[in-house]
């Protein structure tokens, strides 16, 4: 159980006191704002307006879209910025920071005004946004936090530690606050994949009937997570129940889960708010999940980014935190492509 040796040690080090803050930051205090989003204060304060590149051209960078939260992201920062009235041009980094480096570099050989990026390493990023600031190029991040402040303008993230401990609340109840459990765990090197295990166990862990007997990552993988599945359910064909660090993997799940003729039969949740994971719902093969509001989150990253090219400033702290909407069978018709409509 190395994982979870390792999550343990990151919920007692980065989740006391400072829910959305990565290793060694400051204590933060948290905020509401009119619009329902929590803002994370932060010193942000005296950096020189950066004038952006010089071109029209905004770039979104993000994950692949196999993964459809990834892709309703690019698609929703290109029509708000395409709405606008910039130029956009989308590139996927593959999680790959070789990569995502290449691309910060041709944002910066066209001049880009902005760039808008769900990136692939907290740490690795923190050099090419230091590269675009030099250009003069201001970088908005969404979904996924890096470990420095005052590089990126705004960080605007779903509140994975609220999310996941809400689902996990559920997921208890759903349990009887008994029985055996497994776990499928994002990127290792994501600290969205950190903070929502965390959460789970912070939850989970305190009822002393949970059993858990598997937690292994499959990075936020579907096909990887059919086959980690399988063997899981091989090794605890009496297992009870599953957490799931994003929808992608547990819809791989319950793809094994049917194979093994266990459909209905295991207590499954995930986070993300996915159309696929919504259908699950529907039709009972999963308890539920936590929507991160994709589209609210790119569309403010965008427009905070057209204030700050014309203004030299957000009004909002670098840091904010969007609350995710936990999703069961009572509230999931009114989720569809990563929206809620209460």
């Amino acid at each position: 159980m190395k994982f979870k040796k390792i999550f343990a040690l990151i919920a007692s080090v980065c989740l006391t006191g400072a829910i959305f803050a990565g290793c060694g930051a400051d204590t933060q205090k948290t905020a509401e704002n009119a619009g329902g989003e929590k803002k994370v204060e932060t010193s942000a304060e005296g950096n020189k307006a950066l004038p952006g590149g010089g071109s029209n051209i905004i770039y979104v960078i993000t994950p692949p879209h196999s993964n459809p939260f990834f892709k309703v992201e690019a698609d929703t920062a290109k029509a708000k910025a395409e709405q606008l009235g910039y130029d956009v041009k989308v590139v996927i980094h593959d999680d790959d920071v070789a990569m995502q480096s290449e691309m910060f570099d041709a944002a910066i050989n066209d001049k880009a005004a902005a760039i808008i990026c769900d990136n692939a390493s907290s740490n690795a990023t923190v050099i090419p946004i230091k590269r675009a600031r030099e250009a003069g190029i201001p970088t908005f991040l969404i979904d996924r936090e890096i470990t420095e402040k005052d590089l990126a303008i705004s960080q605007i993230v779903a509140d994975n530690y609220q999310g996941a401990k809400g689902i996990a609340e559920v997921f208890v109840e759903a349990m009887n606050e008994e029985g055996t459990y497994a776990e499928l765990l994002g990127r290792e090197s994501d600290t969205n994949a950190h903070i929502r295990s965390a959460a789970f166990h912070e939850v989970i862990d305190a009822y002393p009937k949970m059993k858990s007997v598997a937690q292994q990552t499959a990075h936020w993988e579907q096909t990887e997570a059919v086959e980690i599945m399988e063997g899981i359910l091989r090794s605890n064909p009496d297992l009870k129940g599953l957490v799931c660090g994003n929808d992608t993997m547990a819809v791989g799940a319950l793809t094994a889960i049917k194979n093994a003729g266990l459909s209905g039969k295991v207590i499954v949740i995930g986070l993300d708010g996915s159309d696929d994971a919504a259908a699950a719902i529907k039709d009972g093969t999963m308890l539920g999940t936590a929507l991160q509001q994709a589209k609210v989150i790119s569309e403010s990253a965008v427009e905070q980014a057209d204030k700050y090219l014309k203004e030299g400033k957000t009004g909002k702290d670098e840091k904010q935190l969007v609350d995710c909407v936990i999703i069961t069978k009572e509230n999931v018709d009114k989720l569809k492509t990563f929206v809620y409509t209460p």
